[in-house]
């Protein structure tokens, strides 16, 4: 994070802890905001990359699991890298600048990614680069966002996936209510004061927790190689495209759709005790075994932790669910519904 803005941040009230906001003060009023009115939250949790040059289009379609041929100026997309298993190495929200793609990923994987990303350019004219570096992430939600853009002084996308941008900020519509803002840093304090005119500052929780409830799952450093992008429904949400040539794990991908292989579904879950990323998920009649993994989690509005978890489908019948193996907390089924059905 960007020292200035931490300092701004700061003097708004966020506490910051390992460059994540957790809150402005209040954690459980922000999450019941976010659930009901409108708020501005620092994306501390994500970063950017940044590809560009001669080749950069050929690049990532060679490499992604989206069809980046087809992302138009002013538009974006859901996309992922895979490794030759295809296993999800990172989860992306893909845009175009004029030439330039911009790629929104988590934040504790952002340099792995870039590096070993980087070994692929070889010959092509290609150049890869972190602007998380000179832009902040800022997103807005709830029924007054567009009147909180719009007091921005900022342009409105006309539909979800689409971006809209002007000198030093891009904003990145993901459905009827919610806004990413890409903002160079200089911009970031004032564009965040011209918000807080119709929104309630909120730590990036709320934010992630909104996700959880958008069946957005997010690959992080616990889950990386852990999901087949069908396993999180990113073929649901074009994240996937069976049209394209090759990419990495692509053979796996469409191995997996065209021979209906898919065992584990994105779920979603509410538990009592903290969990995160990466925790198992096993049935009670077989607690030594795991049948599913956590892949995104927040704390909830009202209390508790709102979660997604890829679980085996044919253990969803089972009496008991518990995150963790043997003695770990039991999952409300009447709370697990799968996202997208």
């Amino acid at each position: 994070m960007n020292p200035d803005w931490q300092e701004f941040l700061g003097a708004q009230g966020a506490r910051i802890v390992d460059g994540m906001v957790g809150d402005f003060g209040d954690l459980d009023a922000e999450l019941a905001s976010a659930r009901e009115a409108t708020i501005i939250s620092p994306l501390t949790h994500l970063g950017i990359i940044e590809c560009f040059g001669e080749d950069a289009r050929t690049f990532l379609q060679n490499q992604l699991t989206s069809d980046v041929n087809h992302l138009e100026a002013g538009s974006a997309q859901h996309s992922s890298w895979c490794s030759p298993k295809g296993r999800m190495l990172a989860s992306f929200v893909l845009f175009r600048r004029d030439s330039a793609y911009l790629a929104l990923l988590s934040a504790d994987l952002r340099e792995v990614i870039q590096k070993r990303l980087q070994i692929y350019v070889l010959r092509s004219k290609v150049k890869i680069s972190d602007r998380s570096t000179d832009h902040e992430l800022i997103g807005v939600s709830g029924p007054h966002a567009e009147a909180a853009l719009q007091s921005a002084g900022l342009p409105i996308p006309a539909a979800p996936m689409q971006t809209a941008a002007i000198n030093n900020a891009t904003v990145i519509r993901l459905d009827s209510t919610r806004y990413i803002l890409v903002v160079a840093n200089e911009a970031a304090s004032s564009v965040w004061n011209a918000l807080s005119t119709h929104a309630k500052a909120a730590g990036t929780p709320a934010w992630q927790w909104l996700d959880i409830q958008a069946g957005l799952p997010l690959i992080t450093g616990p889950t990386k190689e852990a999901f087949v992008p069908q396993m999180a429904n990113l073929d649901k949400i074009g994240g996937v495209s069976f049209h394209k040539g090759c990419y990495p794990g692509q053979e796996v991908v469409a191995r997996t759709q065209y021979l209906g292989k898919v065992k584990r579904h994105l779920y979603r879950f509410h538990a009592s005790s903290p969990i995160v990323p990466g925790m198992q998920v096993s049935a009670a009649e077989s607690p030594e075994h795991a049948c599913g993994m956590v892949a995104n989690a927040s704390p909830a509005p009202g209390g508790g932790y709102a979660g997604l978890a890829i679980v085996l489908e044919g253990t969803i019948a089972s009496s008991e669910l518990r995150v963790g193996l043997q003695d770990g907390q039991s999952i409300a089924l009447k709370n697990l519904a799968i996202i997208g059905d």
